[in-house]
């Protein structure tokens, strides 16, 4: 077992980790996925949302995952141009990298997952994807200023540009593209504005009625990640539900991960019905955080819990972490799933890396250190979720940003990296 960390306070997240193996079940008729039948299920959705074979789909999850170290490296090999780095999916599977200046850079390939992978270089980027993090930075606090609703700044890496999301009330203040000037003078960085919902909501759901009475079980209880977990709020007297994440440790204790705006005391509640209630050991909940530790109860006939999570919508299939992926190795395009107690099992592409969401939901300002994922749903009652990629550890899902018609444009995790700390994730 390894590592995890913490807390955040007020964003929309989903929960989800899970826990199985043959020795230890994670309940009646739980299936613990092998290696291939959890790539099979991830290429399924791939093959679906890009209308390719499940072998070419399978190729393609495996190269994403090749090349991983070649990206790195090209960061690296082009620092001082760098702009962005994206993985395309039509009409064909490639990378492409962004560079700032003129100078032409000779296109390559990699070969990974059983592919030949394109390598395209682009030129012609303003600046770097470090100067417009740093123009974030040093502007959010004007940018926000100038607005009524605070707004979600992000770096559209495949472009170049600073992305302001602004509330739809508030876009008639670009009438004629005046607001977007503004901003680009401001920061000095290309700037493109988007229209979205007035305000980023939480994802803790208001519990039904059925969740108020669970039945207590006295053997002892598997938490799995991607399960569902019920508390009450003080502040207000109402119940809440969100999504167990990862199983973590500390060396000395085992405990599940969920989202730092979730109840402080939660109770599982299993498939079966039954609940087991979670000791709280703390939250995190700032800039870059939106993590919480609950303790999974002690018992003398108890095995440390698997490091397993759900990853159907039904519960009946789960599979347990290999590895984790830190935030930097992330690419805007990679496809990625999650486990929301709302929401159920779904996969979508990464819409940025560096995304600050929009308001006050990280005890102030988030930082753009959060990864925006294409939805396909946002919903109460997925906060805390685990976002993987296969058996990969990514993050913790936080909240989501919503279009004008009230769809879901994109939600939004916490990566593990920033777990807190002396916690690390569970794996095997």
């Amino acid at each position: 077992m390894t590592r995890l960390r913490k807390r955040a306070i007020q964003i929309a997240t989903l929960i989800v980790a899970a826990v199985v193996t043959p020795a230890q079940a994670a309940g009646p008729g739980v299936h613990l996925q092998l290696p291939v039948e959890a790539a099979m299920q991830d290429a399924g959705e791939y093959a679906r949302l890009f209308s390719v074979s499940l072998d070419e789909a399978m190729h393609r999850l495996r190269a994403q995952a090749a090349t991983i170290p070649a990206t790195d490296a090209l960061r690296t090999e082009f620092a001082d141009r760098f702009a962005g780095i994206a993985v395309e999916h039509s009409p064909g599977y490639r990378i492409t990298v962004l560079l700032t200046g003129s100078d032409p850079v000779a296109d390559r390939s990699v070969i990974a997952g059983g592919l030949v992978v394109p390598i395209l270089f682009r030129t012609g980027a303003v600046v770097t994807r470090d100067v417009l993090l740093d123009r974030i930075r040093t502007h959010q606090a004007d940018i926000r200023a100038a607005l009524p609703h605070p707004p979600g700044i992000g770096v559209d890496q495949r472009t170049g540009e600073m992305v302001i999301m602004v509330a739809t009330a508030d876009l008639a203040l670009d009438r004629d593209g005046a607001l977007t000037t503004r901003f680009a003078t401001m920061t000095g960085v290309p700037v493109r504005i988007v229209a979205v919902d007035a305000s980023a909501a939480e994802m803790a759901m208001p519990a039904p009625a059925q969740d108020e009475v669970t039945a207590p079980v006295a053997a002892p209880l598997d938490v799995l990640g991607g399960g569902r977990v019920v508390g009450t709020d003080p502040r207000d007297g109402k119940r809440y539900v969100c999504t167990t994440g990862f199983v973590v440790s500390n060396g000395g204790q085992d405990a599940v991960a969920t989202a730092a705006h979730c109840p402080d005391d939660l109770r599982y509640v299993d498939r079966g019905r039954g609940d087991r209630a979670l000791g709280y050991v703390g939250q995190w909940g700032w800039g870059y955080q939106d993590v919480q530790i609950n303790r999974v109860p002690d018992a003398a006939d108890r095995v440390p819990p698997l490091p397993a999570f759900y990853a159907d919508t039904a519960k009946r299939q789960a599979r347990t972490v290999a590895t984790w992926r830190n935030r930097t190795s992330t690419r805007a395009g990679d496809f990625v799933c999650h486990r929301g107690e709302r929401t159920g099992y779904s996969c979508a592409p990464v819409a940025m890396v560096d995304f600050a969401p929009a308001g006050d939901l990280c005890g102030g300002a988030c930082l753009p250190t959060w990864v925006a994922v294409e939805g396909p749903t946002c919903k109460s009652g997925d906060s805390g979720a685990p976002v993987f990629e296969g058996q990969v550890a990514l993050g913790l899902v936080k909240g989501g940003t919503y279009r004008p018609d009230g769809s879901c444009l994109f939600y939004y995790y916490m990566s593990t990296d920033y777990l807190p700390p002396g916690w690390t994730l569970a794996y095997r």
